[in-house]
């Protein structure tokens, strides 16, 4: 059991402890507050004021699939043999000993959402990782998050730059998308008529990948900058009645109003670096702020390795100084993205019952960029 006292805890979905206490069992959060009954016997931490917050999330990254210092032998993230692939699973092809993960928690990163890039229409599923271990199996929160989709230049580029070869065109790229899901719905209304006569239900492994999306039991997780590209993936959700986040959502500032009418997780980034393409020219820091203000929930996301994970404080404290509420910036890195992720029953904040990860800082990691990890526990473990 481990006993955690003097700190400075910021549990985010409650106020901040001044000078708090936390007890850790068998890798949960036992209890927290100012001060906690701690029975004899416990390994002590004397945090020294020192401020303790949750390990920070990413919602939206290719961690372990797009590997660092490593050309196409470590590029696993885009299966460019066809626009549509979404029985790809992203967990295998996830290399958990990949050093961008011991990274991640040296910036105080402890759980990523991960899984195929962009190159495809439909690319396959995402999933919820902690960045401690060295089995995947091991290191799952949630195996299928979401169902990822590209709008776009990038599927767009990738096929249509080949030749005479769907999807050359914005049109193409949503022909496919609703071609599948027509197929998709088609597939499980064809697997309960059948059950109902009594018949073999059909398969297809394509198919079956989709039917969690078509029965909301996940997201599609739609990449989409310009925004054009994002109220066409709101359009075609409608018609098929299918959820989704919004990630990257690059022009969202320019659509306020609509992104509030869909009432979507808004997961914006990657807002550090050059605007490398066309469709980043919108890029702002002020895009978060900008939504926050609107109503909507914002995660802050890295895309990485497009920026690599451990600058996720810095990208919220460059969101704070262009207009995004403090407090917002926190959420957006913590609760937010596990809640558009599903986790957030796990991870996200400090409470009783969730699991223990957790950063032990030496100053603040939104405002101060010389901050660092003293200490990161994953599961009530020390891994730094």
């Amino acid at each position: 059991m481990l006993h955690i006292i003097n700190a400075f805890l910021r549990p985010i979905t409650s106020p901040d402890i001044p000078c708090g206490q936390m007890l850790v069992d068998a890798g949960k959060i036992v209890a927290i507050g100012e001060t906690v009954d701690a029975p004899a016997g416990c390994e002590v931490i004397d945090a020294e004021g020192k401020l303790v917050c949750p390990g920070f999330i990413d919602a939206h990254t290719h961690i372990g699939l797009h590997e660092e210092a490593v050309r196409w032998e470590g590029a696993d993230y885009n299966e460019m043999s066809n626009p549509v692939t979404p029985e790809m699973r992203a967990i295998d092809a996830i290399n958990p000993l990949d050093e961008a993960f011991d990274v991640a928690l040296r910036g105080g990163v402890t759980t990523a959402v991960t899984g195929p890039g962009s190159a495809n229409v439909i690319g396959g599923t995402f999933c919820a990782i902690k960045l401690h271990g060295d089995n995947v199996d091991d290191m799952v929160i949630r195996e299928s998050v979401a169902m990822k989709i590209a709008m776009g230049e990038n599927p767009k580029g990738c096929y249509g730059q080949q030749g005479k070869k769907l999807p050359i065109t914005r049109m193409g790229v949503a022909a496919l998308l609703r071609g599948t899901l027509a197929k998709a719905k088609k597939y499980a209304a064809d697997i309960e008529a059948a059950k109902a006569e009594g018949k073999p239900a059909p398969f297809d492994f394509q198919m079956e990948a989709m039917l969690p999306v078509i029965r909301r039991e996940i997201p599609l997780k739609a990449h989409a900058h310009r925004a054009d590209d994002i109220l066409t993936v709101l359009r075609v959700c409608r018609e098929f009645d299918v959820d989704v986040t919004l990630d990257h959502v690059t022009e969202g500032h320019l659509i306020v109003d609509k992104l509030v009418d869909a009432g979507k997780p808004v997961l914006v980034g990657p807002s550090l670096g050059s605007k490398s393409k066309f469709e980043l020219k919108e890029k702002s820091f002020a895009t978060p702020g900008v939504l926050h203000k609107a109503g909507l929930e914002v995660c802050i996301i890295t895309d990485a390795p497009v920026i690599p994970l451990n600058y996720l404080p810095l990208c919220a404290g460059l969101a704070v100084r262009e207009g995004l509420e403090e407090d917002a910036a926190w959420r957006a890195i913590t609760i937010n993205p596990a809640r558009a992720a599903g986790i957030a029953h796990r991870v996200g904040s400090l409470e009783t019952g969730k699991d223990a990860d957790f950063v032990i800082w030496n100053g603040d990691p939104l405002r101060d960029i010389q901050a660092r990890a003293a200490q990161v526990f994953v599961d009530g473990e020390a891994v730094l």
